[in-house]
Parts: C-alpha cells; sequence; structure tokens
C-alpha cells in the first residue's frame, strides 16, 4: 500500500515511510492511497477478542506486510500491556442506548496512550532496524505531550521535543511531560497558545535543512499510523454493541480532529456508523464548520478543556481532501489560503458529503460544569471536563441506534477543574499518586519558530 500527500507535491510512499516521515514534505498529510477493507464478518468477530489482536489487525491492513504480522502481534501485546485494565478500551453504560468509552486506562491517563504506545514500538522496530535516531518534535495541547513523554522517554532510537502551551494545561497534564528524568527528552513552556506550537511544528517540518539535521520526525495527529492506531476502537466498541448488524453513532470532544477522523477511517474501512458527533467547547472551528460549511479560525480562548482549545484542526485537511475528490491541487489551494486569510469556504459537494457522517456541536462552560454534575448525581461517575463536553453535546442531539462517547482522560488529570465544577477532588491512581511530589526539568520559549528550531538542533546535537 502506497500514503499520497494531501497537497500532491511529495511522491508516495511506504507505510515505514510515511509513519517515520510524520508529516508530508510539501507540507500536506499520509492518507493511502486506498483505503483497505474489513469484511461484515469479520467486523462481527471482534465482540470479545482480546484489544491487541483487534489492533494487529486493523494497523495490519495499513501496514499491508511491510511488518511481518508476528512483530506486529508482538507489538501490540506489549503496547497495551501497559494498560491497566484488562479491556484496554472498556465500555460503560451510562444510560438506555448511551455508553462511554473509557480511553484513559494508558499510561498517562489519556486516549492518546491508545495510539502513543504501539507508536513507541513501531518506532523502536523500525528505526533499530535501520540504525537511525530520530528527533520526534510534537506540540501538545495538554494530552499529546504526556503520552509521547511516557512512551518514547528512554528509547535509544528516539529524541523527543514536546512544546506545550505556558499556563494553559493542567498541572498534571505538564507534569506528565517536565517530571521524566531521561536525557532522551526535552520539554518547552511556549510563550503562546497551542495553535502557535503546532503552527510552529509544522515550519519545522517544512525546513529541509533542519530535517535533514536532526532526522526529524513527528508524533501528533499528523502521522498517519496515529490516526490507524485510534480507528481500533470504534471497531472494538461497536461489535460489542452489535456492529455491523447494528449502526452505532459515536460523540467525540474533539480538537485537533484526529480522534474523530479515525472514527472516519473505520467507516471507510467496512464498519456501518450511525453518526460522529463532534463536540467542541467555546473553540468551536469544527462545530461550526459541519452546520455552516465555513472553517474559518477565531481567537483561542482558554476553558476547562484545554485539550480542545484549539483554532486550527491539523486533521480537518485529510476529510477536506477526501470532500473534494481527493483532489490535491484544491486542497493545497484551500490550506494555503487558510494560513493566510484563517478562512475556507467548503466546497458545496464537499459540505454534503461531510454531513453525510458528522455533526457538530458547541457547548459552554455553564453546560461543562452542569454536566459533570449531573452525570455523577445520575449515574456515580466522576468525568473530565472533556468528556464532559461529549455528554453535554450528545444532550442537544438526536442520534440514531445505540451511542458510544468517548471519555478521553481521567477526572484526575484536571482535579481543580472537576472539584469547582461537583466538589469532589478526584484521586490520582495507585500507580501514579506521587506525581505531584515529583521534580519538574522544562524550558521556556517565546512562540518564535526560528528561536525553537535552534533549540531542536542543538538538544539533537547534545
Amino acid at each position: 500500500m502506497r500514503y499520497v500527500s494531501t497537497r500532491g507535491q511529495a511522491p508516495a510512499v511506504g507505510f515505514v515511510d510515511a509513519v517515520l516521515g510524520g508529516l508530508a514534505p510539501d507540507g500536506g498529510l499520509y492518507v493511502p492511497q486506498a483505503w483497505p477493507q474489513i469484511p461484515p464478518e469479520e467486523i462481527a468477530g471482534f465482540a470479545g477478542k482480546p484489544y491487541a489482536q483487534v489492533a494487529a489487525r486493523v494497523i495490519g491492513a495499513f501496514a499491508d506486510g511491510e511488518i511481518s504480522p508476528a512483530d506486529l502481534k508482538d507489538m501490540c501485546e506489549e503496547a497495551y500491556a501497559s494498560f491497566t485494565h484488562a479491556a484496554v478500551v472498556p465500555l460503560v453504560q451510562l444510560h438506555p442506548g448511551v455508553f462511554m468509552a473509557e480511553l484513559f486506562h494508558g499510561p498517562s491517563l489519556a486516549f492518546k496512550d491508545v495510539a502513543m504506545q504501539i507508536l513507541a514500538r513501531l518506532y523502536d522496530h523500525l528505526l533499530g532496524s535501520q540504525k537511525r535516531v530520530q528527533t520526534i518534535l510534537c506540540a501538545t495541547s495538554g494530552d499529546t505531550g504526556g503520552a509521547a513523554v511516557e512512551a518514547f522517554r528512554g528509547r535509544k532510537n528516539v529524541r523527543v521535543v514536546a512544546l506545550f502551551p505556558e499556563g494553559r494545561i493542567s498541572e498534571v497534564q505538564r507534569r506528565f511531560m517536565t517530571t521524566a528524568v531521561e536525557g532522551n527528552v526535552a520539554c518547552v513552556a511556549v510563550k503562546g497558545s497551542f495553535d502557535d506550537c503546532q503552527a510552529i511544528v509544522k515550519q519545522a517540518f517544512q525546513d529541509q535543512s533542519l530535517r535533514q539535521a536532526v532526522d526529524l520526525s513527528g508524533v501528533n495527529s499528523i502521522n498517519f499510523a496515529r490516526i490507524a492506531a485510534q480507528a481500533v476502537y470504534y471497531f472494538t466498541t461497536a461489535a460489542s454493541l452489535g456492529a455491523p448488524d447494528r449502526k452505532v453513532s459515536f460523540c467525540v470532544p474533539s480538537g485537533n480532529f484526529g480522534d474523530a477522523f479515525a472514527g472516519y477511517v473505520a467507516h471507510r474501512m467496512g464498519l456501518p456508523m450511525g453518526r460522529i458527533l463532534v463536540a467542541t467547547n467555546a473553540n468551536d472551528i469544527l462545530a461550526r464548520t459541519f452546520e455552516t460549511g465555513r472553517y474559518l479560525r477565531g481567537k483561542v480562548n482558554p476553558t476547562m478543556s484545554p485539550a480542545m482549545d484549539i483554532q486550527s484542526a491539523s486533521n480537518f485537511e485529510r476529510l477536506y481532501f477526501e470532500g473534494v475528490l481527493r483532489e490535491p491541487v484544491e486542497t493545497a489551494r484551500a490550506f494555503a489560503a487558510f494560513a493566510d486569510t484563517g478562512a475556507i469556504d467548503v466546497p458545496p459537494q464537499a459540505f454534503a458529503a461531510m454531513r453525510e457522517l458528522f455533526r457538530g456541536v458547541s457547548v459552554s462552560e455553564d453546560d461543562t460544569k452542569r454536566t459533570i454534575v449531573a452525570t455523577l448525581n445520575e449515574t456515580g461517575e466522576l468525568i473530565d471536563p472533556h468528556t464532559a463536553v461529549g455528554l453535554g453535546a450528545l444532550r442537544r442531539a438526536d442520534l440514531d441506534g445505540p451511542v458510544v462517547v468517548m471519555s478521553t482522560a481521567h477526572a484526575a488529570k484536571f482535579p481543580e477543574a472537576v472539584a469547582k465544577a461537583c466538589g469532589v477532588t478526584p484521586e490520582l491512581p495507585r500507580g501514579v499518586a506521587d506525581l505531584v511530589s515529583r521534580p519538574e526539568r522544562f524550558d521556556r520559549l517565546p512562540a518564535e519558530a526560528e528561536t525553537i528550531k535552534a533549540y531542536v538542533r542543538a538538544f539533537a546535537g547534545a
């Protein structure tokens, strides 16, 4: 299987090169030339199977033989053995027809672990065989950085530089990055927003001199392997609720759109679905897009669900590419214009195609707080603010069939926000209970691409 850039100015590559490259050289995002298919009877058979086994099948469909099935099986089993729940992504029923997929049982207590743990094993395997050492540069709105640091810390073939917006993530999110003691990890507090951090990463990837000097790679959801790994839990949760004979809908708290796009990927692979409801906080660029057809960047507003404080969702480019029938010239034109003007008017045909699967709802801070309280009172479940955005959106939507709400983080990652909303302070799980007492190590830098690129060069050289 070959992977092409959404902007059409980079050569097609195989799975290994797409994973290790992260972002395509022309600034576009890699997608497979054709979507692999999983037949209905096999999807039905996923019900009750070990999570690692399903993951090896789904990810293997994208690797297409570039990694041996035996090696991929071993990597998946090792990756998901790091989770504290045997089901990896268990389902909890909240109301009749409403279920919550707990995506937070990994090492950093967030859904990013589901993809990052297997991605780290892939990198180890691939780089070791090529005798390469890569530098991973990632921007985080809170959870990606912690998951990346937890997954890659101490690995001999990878250096990690994690950028996070100073003062705009929770203390627990920050500490999952900054308490790492391994020398292959560097964390940078950027004086700006997540969108600033993300823009700097994209500029770094377009600097060919830097890419070659430090062998740059990325593990944000720009990396297609992340998307492939996240598609797995759409299959497992849907199969447990009767798919493919029964269509399941999903409600996904979303910032950078990777998690929701993974649902689209599962759908294109053959998983029947009702709808994917994209739930946003006040930073509602995606919700507005799916309701109006205009992708319009606004000002980033700090909220109690900081991982979604984003006004430029990288993975929307992949969906746009599909919506315009994979026309790379149109995609490149649209996103060049978006970089300049902050707006894209989605063509009517593409918008209609998006609306076949996606809807969008924005949830206020007050509604988020009320949902935390209501969920605790009605179900006994203490949820984090991002999950609350998802459940709050679902209360205002009409979705057919059973609905799975993606619970993207453990409540203990946002103790102050949860306590302020409902009066109950969530406790960290036993394995990370000492996190708040560990010493931190990070640097502070301005939101300037050249300054951060120089920092990356120096760190990689050291």
